[in-house]
C-alpha cells in the first residue's frame, strides 16, 4: 500500500511579490502598487494544489532555520502536506524569489536559492521517496541538487512513476543532460517555450513526439492562453482554456500540473487530464500569487470534473 499519491521534490521558496505598473527594462523606472509575501516553489505549489484536491502528498526539499524556513514548513502543515521529508539545517538561508507582476498579470522573477541548492543524495530519506505513486520533479538553480535528483530517479523502483515539470532552467540544459529523468518520466509537462528550448523544435507537436521517442509516456504542453496540447503517441488533443479574468499568472503552470496529475491518479482519460489541468490553472490566475486561487475538491465536483 502506497503512503502517498504524489511526493514533490524541488525548491522551496518564499515568494515576495510586488504588483507594479510595468516590468521595467534596463535604464527604466517603474513603481510598486502593492506587495505580498507568500510561500512558493514550483513543485511545492503543485503539491499544495493536489492537497486541496484531496490527494495524499509529501515533499522532499531543504530549508534553513530562519523565518522563511519556518514559514514554508508551517504553510505545508496547514495545507495538509506531510513535511517529514523536508531537510532542516541550522546554517544558510532559505530560498526566496522576488517577483514583479504588472497590471496585465505578466511577471519577472529573481531567484535567491539559498540552501535549496545544497541537497545531497545522502540527506534524502529513500524510503520516503519510494512510498508514492508519483515523484514530481521541478528545477533547482544549482548543480548539486540537480545531480541528487538524477541519482534518486535512477534509484527509484519501477512502482514509482516520475512526473517532470522542467521549467526554463532545466529546459536550457537540453535533452542529453536531462536524459536520466526524461527516459524514466511517465509524464513531462513543459510550457511551449520550455519545450522549444529542450528539443530545439519550433513546432510543439514535433517537440512532444521527440520526447515520446526518448521514453516519456505522456507529454502535456502548456500553451497559456491557448490551453494545452496532450499526447501519448496514440491520442493527440488540443484542449481549449477556461476563459477567466487574469490577475496574476504566477504559478499557473504549477497549478496545471496539479490538475493533470489528479486526473492521472484518478484514471481519467488524457483529454480529461488536460481539461483538469486547464481548470486548476484558470482558478490560480484569478488571484495574486501561486496558491490563493487553487481550487478545492468541491470546486471540481461543482464543475463536474472530479
Amino acid at each position: 500500500m502506497k503512503r502517498f499519491d504524489v511526493v514533490g521534490f524541488g525548491a522551496l521558496n518564499v515568494d515576495k511579490l510586488f504588483k507594479v505598473n510595468k516590468i521595467a527594462g534596463a535604464e527604466e523606472e517603474g513603481f510598486i502598487i502593492d506587495c505580498e509575501e507568500v510561500c512558493g516553489g514550483s513543485a511545492a505549489n503543485t503539491i499544495v494544489g493536489l492537497a486541496r484536491l484531496g490527494c495524499k502528498v509529501g515533499f522532499i526539499g531543504k530549508v534553513a532555520n530562519d523565518r522563511e524556513g519556518k514559514m514554508l514548513v508551517e504553510d505545508f502543515r496547514r495545507e495538509g502536506v506531510d513535511t517529514s521529508g523536508i531537510i532542516q539545517v541550522n546554517d544558510g538561508r532559505s530560498g526566496v524569489v522576488m517577483g514583479f507582476v504588472d497590471e496585465k498579470g505578466e511577471r519577472a522573477l529573481y531567484v535567491d536559492p539559498g540552501v535549496n541548492d545544497t541537497i545531497s543524495f545522502a540527506e534524502i530519506n529513500k524510503k520516503y521517496a519510494f512510498q508514492t505513486k508519483f515523484l514530481h520533479l521541478t528545477s533547482f538553480v544549482g548543480e548539486k541538487s540537480f545531480q541528487t535528483q538524477k541519482k534518486l530517479v535512477e534509484a527509484l523502483p519501477e512502482t514509482v512513476k516520475v512526473s517532470l515539470d522542467p521549467g526554463e532552467l532545466y529546459a536550457r540544459k537540453g535533452i542529453a543532460e536531462l536524459e536520466p529523468m526524461i527516459s524514466k518520466a511517465f509524464v513531462l509537462m513543459p510550457n511551449q517555450a520550455e519545450l522549444k528550448l529542450l528539443t530545439k523544435m519550433n513546432d510543439y507537436k514535433k517537440g512532444a513526439n521527440l520526447l515520446l521517442k526518448k521514453g516519456v509516456k505522456v507529454v502535456a504542453v502548456k500553451l497559456g492562453s491557448k490551453g494545452c496540447y496532450v499526447t501519448d503517441g496514440n491520442e493527440k488533443h488540443l484542449i481549449e482554456p477556461f476563459k477567466v479574468h487574469v490577475v496574476d499568472t504566477t504559478g499557473a503552470g504549477d497549478a496545471f500540473c496539479a490538475g493533470f496529475l489528479y486526473g492521472l491518479l484518478h484514471g481519467k482519460s488524457l483529454y480529461e487530464c488536460g481539461k483538469l489541468g486547464n481548470f486548476v490553472a484558470s482558478k490560480c490566475i484569478m488571484k495574486i500569487g501561486a496558491r490563493p486561487g487553487l481550487p478545492s475538491l468541491e470546486d471540481l465536483k461543482q464543475n463536474k470534473l472530479a
